[in-house]
């Protein structure tokens, strides 16, 4: 019987689709503000076999945006992510507090049944859509740019240039972070359960949620 702490999920989806959940692999590459924020998002929901893959440290001005709190600050996001789901959802997941390189990247991605791809640089996020569209893996990437966030399927997705930003010095705004999440994971579960793929592109401004094709 699927555990308590599932109990209104379970009521809305039903008990194959948490027995699914409970089932499948997710890899999530980038564990920052969207990356953090979804892993939290979809174990809540079920879904508890997740790979965390993120190299990068916690900084102070990560706070707003993301999970973790300033007594986080210096430690490994991929590390302190996986300690605070086991806290607060009793769940062991995977995490690699190290770079994806391509030298790492079969390792560390193969036997998952999604890759969601939440890094914030082209360089990654080009190694994980190669690494995807190679082994014919599916393969979901989230982004987001001042007031736009997009949803795509890597065979629908262009790797963003990265030319002229600063890695640290952007808008971002945490309402935008939480609807992406949402959206996120819904496109997520409804690929896993279902076996459907959605793009969608959002705009804060306008409060705008544009659904660009469907796949079957």
């Amino acid at each position: 019987m699927v555990a308590h702490k599932w109990h209104h999920e379970q009521i809305f989806r039903g008990p194959a689709a948490m027995q699914r959940l409970s089932k499948v692999r997710v890899a999530i590459c980038g564990a920052g503000a969207l990356g953090s924020n979804l892993a939290v998002s979809l174990v809540r929901q079920g879904l508890v076999g997740l790979t965390i893959i993120d190299r990068d440290r916690v900084e102070p001005h990560n706070v707003g945006t993301q999970v973790y709190s300033l007594d986080d600050t210096g430690g490994l996001k991929a590390e302190i992510l996986r300690n605070l789901i086991y806290r607060e959802v009793g769940e062991d997941v995977s995490a690699h507090g190290r770079e994806l390189t391509v030298r790492n990247v079969a390792k560390l991605l193969t036997g998952h049944d999604l890759i969601v791809d939440a890094f914030d640089n082209a360089n990654s996020r080009k190694i994980v859509a190669e690494f995807a569209s190679a082994g014919d893996v599916a393969c979901l990437h989230l982004g987001v740019n001042d007031q736009y966030g997009e949803i795509r399927w890597n065979e629908n997705y262009v790797v963003p240039s990265d030319a002229g930003a600063d890695i640290c010095d952007y808008p971002l705004a945490r309402n935008l972070i939480l609807l992406m999440t949402a959206l996120g994971g819904e496109v997520i579960l409804r690929f896993l359960l279902r076996q459907t793929r959605q793009n969608l592109s959002v705009t804060l401004g306008d409060l705008a949620i544009n659904r660009e094709s469907d796949f079957a």
